[in-house]
């Protein structure tokens, strides 16, 4: 799947490939989900969610920098780095605890972070074409 690009031409094809990418995580792995505003990222951490398990509604964690999701099969982190100024705020919530934890990390917007970020984490970037239609999105996921 690494080295993929995938497209999408609705909110449940992405959806499915977050629930479909978290049947297959692992304790400490790490997500890293980049695009634009608007382009489906929270879709993909709802799919991602189900994938896991979580039955609770999934949200960005805007404000908080992280929500924690504990009732699946592998306790869920999502981060949400938009309003991260320096990268070392993270140091404050005890962000190691976290990446290199045995739950599952899903980062959103993790170029803010991106020194913080440990070798190799997978990175899911979404993307719209509006030539190919207002719901088609071209997902490439690669590993650093």
């Amino acid at each position: 799947m690494f080295g993929m690009k995938i497209e999408s031409h609705s909110e449940k094809d992405t959806y499915e490939l977050g629930r479909s990418m978290a049947e297959q995580a692992r304790p400490g792995d790490i997500f890293c989900l980049e695009g634009d505003l608007g382009v489906g990222k929270t879709v993909f951490a709802k799919g991602f969610g189900r994938g896991l398990g979580i039955e609770e509604p999934i949200s960005s964690p805007t404000f908080t920098i992280v929500h924690e999701y504990y009732d699946g099969r592998l306790t869920l982190y999502h981060f949400d780095a938009y309003r991260i100024d320096d990268p070392a705020e993270l140091y404050e919530i005890g962000y190691d605890e976290y990446f290199y934890g045995d739950g599952v990390c899903l980062i959103e917007w993790p170029s803010k972070i991106e020194e913080l970020i440990p070798e190799g984490a997978v990175y899911i970037n979404i993307a719209k074409d509006p030539a190919q239609g207002s719901d088609y999105r071209e997902i490439t996921v690669d590993r650093e």
